[in-house]
């Protein structure tokens, strides 16, 4: 009988001892095996800490309205697996998963793969037989191992580095960059998206000899109330304000429009699509608003880790409002450093367990203690009860901001649709 989707990932978690081994000699083996088919004309890899699905979404839209046939690989997932894989800007189909699955299986032998590499696999084998002008790829974890370095990219991204993954890549920015830079190649563009990028990656960067194109000195961004301007030597392209609307944004945008630009050699320079494309770009879960009639608000926010909780914190000191928030977190994580920005802005914290949803999950017992700093805080067992609670305690005036992790999101975005909430007008991503 031939395995269900559902059939393939449960395998998948069993066959390999660990949930994340880095290195690219395995899953290159497979992909070799399975004949190292071209996926794309044209390949984009973006890395960093943060910022990496926003400027992936960023790249798809703007590719798509220019009339580009393009395939999106992002990770991890929210509610369904097939997020992870789009073609032509929808998600593929159960079908298709199954397929390329069978196609790793039969490739592999006894080769241990782990969950993240096949899925890697099977968006390269699915982008490899859709006939794609570009494929825009996100790096997992850190950028020199992951297994999306297996593709030589012909421009690559780093958005932004910070401390997180600590145990994999680094204790400090200078180590992490430098594993950031790996998706670099020599005398191909590498877009840096930070105006103040740590010292390894630039130096990791220049000694594999990338073609560098850095925000603030290649590429510039003048942010108006309606308006915002993409600057490149001559160039200014007068832009609408992204829907994706957190400040940061326009640096995300900035950073896909510096890569489109480098290659207009590879693919049309197209203004328009630019424009269409920053307007229309979405994704889930980043600053993401749900609104119902005599309901508290809820936003909900996939930020997990310190640089994130910094730019969450500082929208909500712009946006100053009574907040209470349901926060959960997995153990790899430096739980103080994402709830440090927050003093001062969050009245109330509902702390929820993750312990049943993943092994790496904090209780909230657990949580609550490697925090050392929540005041006004309950415990619940679940993200789900938190809600609850946040929802049946709201005050006049209040948001519920729901964030920490992708678990969390993705539990909200749950709630949310079973309570009767509905996106509203606009979201912004951190």
């Amino acid at each position: 009988m031939k395995r269900s989707l559902d059939d393939w990932l449960d395998y998948q978690q069993k066959i390999h001892p660990r949930d994340i081994e880095l290195g690219l000699d395995r899953v290159r083996a497979v992909w070799q095996h399975m004949g190292v088919p071209p996926i794309a004309k044209t390949v984009i890899t973006v890395g960093g800490t943060n910022g990496k699905g926003s400027t992936v979404a960023f790249l798809e839209a703007m590719l798509i309205a220019g009339g580009q046939r393009v395939g999106a690989f992002t990770s991890p997932h929210l509610l369904h697996y097939n997020e992870r894989v789009r073609v032509f800007g929808h998600d593929v189909d159960d079908e298709s998963l199954v397929d390329a699955f069978e196609r790793i299986e039969s490739a592999r032998g006894d080769v241990a793969l782990t969950y993240f590499e096949f899925g890697t696999l099977a968006a390269l084998w699915i982008f490899a037989q859709s006939e794609l002008d570009v494929a825009v790829l996100e790096v997992g974890l850190g950028g020199r191992l992951d297994a999306v370095n297996i593709i030589d990219a012909d421009a690559s991204i780093v958005t932004t580095v910070d401390l997180d993954h600590q145990d994999w890549l680094g204790n400090d920015v200078d180590t992490i960059g430098r594993e950031k830079a790996g998706i670099f190649r020599a005398n191909r563009p590498g877009i840096i998206g930070s105006v103040e990028p740590p010292r390894g990656l630039l130096d990791e960067a220049q000694r594999i000899g990338a073609r560098l194109l850095r925000a603030g000195i290649d590429f510039e961004v003048l942010v108006s109330e309606s308006r915002w301007l993409w600057m490149c030597g001559d160039i200014a392209l007068e832009l609408p304000l992204p829907t994706l609307a957190a400040p940061v944004q326009m640096n995300n945008a900035a950073s896909a429009i510096a890569a489109l630009h480098a290659l207009s050699d590879r693919i049309p320079w197209n203004p328009d699509a630019i424009a269409d494309g920053v307007r229309n770009a979405s994704v889930a879960a980043r600053l993401q608003r749900f609104t119902k009639a005599g309901a508290t608000d809820l936003v909900v926010d996939v930020g997990h880790n310190p640089q994130a909780a910094r730019v969450l914190a500082s929208w909500l000191r712009a946006n100053p409002s009574r907040t209470a928030a349901v926060f959960g977190a997995l153990s790899d994580k430096d739980v103080a450093g994402i709830v440090a920005p927050f003093a001062g802005s969050i009245e109330r914290w509902l702390i929820g367990g993750l312990d049943a949803e993943t092994p790496r999950g904090l209780s909230a017992d657990a949580l609550l203690a490697r925090s050392g700093m929540l005041a006004s805080s309950t415990k619940y067992p679940t993200i789900t009860q938190a809600l609850d609670a946040a929802a049946e305690s709201a005050r006049d005036g209040e948001i519920i901001l729901a964030f920490g992790s992708f678990f969390v999101a993705a539990a909200a975005l749950t709630w949310a649709r079973s309570h009767g909430y509905g996106p509203a007008s606009a979201n912004g991503r951190v």
